[in-house]
């Protein structure tokens, strides 16, 4: 099974997605992220834009200290995220080529930028970030990994939910090809429904995967200043650049 251009994850399985990532997961990485959000900029930050906001489960930690502008690619996922944060401005977009004719004071990508997997379309998602930061104004970029922090692993997980539904799922993640810029994940989901029917579906995802180094120069080269890159408690990269006040 190729990976699809659009894995089924955030299409005809979307509304799988709360059982499987659901608020409750991001605790953690929401405290340990606010700290660099809010000391981003001076004054203080107010309105934050995400791109590839997914389900919004990491953005129901933030929206207590931000005013939010959540985008994403897939109408499906955003539907997820309006029902935790139906208070946020929720917009389609692709993080490659939004443009929203507005600036922020902070500009945030999750693991939405592992979806980038050629140097065209991480660098096409640093000009997204760029156009929307206002000068003074920052943004962070938190991948999964880069290419010199992959390790092949394999993890499970899922929820039951209130409405009689349930998943479990189990992820494999590996790189076919050490020689490319990608790598790849799969998913297998078991899924049981309200009337205790259960069937198993597959899904496969394309990662992409840089070099530290190229991260950092390509950032810069999109007009940011790096600010920091610290290593998080699980091992990720975050990248705090800012915009050039003036």
């Amino acid at each position: 099974m190729n990976a699809p251009e659009t894995p089924r994850l955030y299409t005809d399985l979307a509304s799988w997605w709360p059982l499987m990532s659901p608020p409750s997961e991001y605790v953690e990485e929401a405290a340990d992220l606010l700290p660099t959000l809010l000391a981003a900029t001076t004054p203080p930050p107010s309105t934050l834009l995400e791109l590839g906001c997914g389900g919004g489960s990491l953005a129901f930690h933030f929206k207590p200290h931000f005013r939010l502008t959540l985008s994403d690619i897939s109408p499906d996922m955003l539907a997820n995220s309006r029902a935790v944060n139906p208070e946020c401005e929720h917009l389609v977009g692709d993080m490659t080529s939004l443009d929203l004719g507005r600036e922020f004071d902070i500009v945030f990508v999750h693991d939405a930028i592992m979806y980038a997997t050629t140097p065209e379309a991480l660098k096409a998602t640093f000009a997204t970030a760029f156009r929307h930061c206002r000068a003074g104004g920052a943004a962070v970029f938190v991948p999964d990994c880069v290419t010199e922090t992959f390790e092949p692993e394999t993890s499970s997980g899922g929820e039951d939910g209130d409405d009689g539904r349930a998943m479990r799922y189990m992820q494999w993640t590996w790189d076919p090809d050490p020689d490319d810029d990608t790598a790849e994940l799969a998913f297998a989901y078991i899924l049981r429904e309200a009337d205790g029917s259960t069937r198993t579906e597959g899904d496969r995802h394309r990662f992409g995967l840089f070099p530290r180094a190229s991260w950092i120069a390509w950032l810069t080269g999109a007009g940011f200043t790096m600010v920091s890159n610290r290593i998080d408690p699980w091992g990720r990269d975050v990248f705090c650049v800012t915009r050039p006040a003036g």
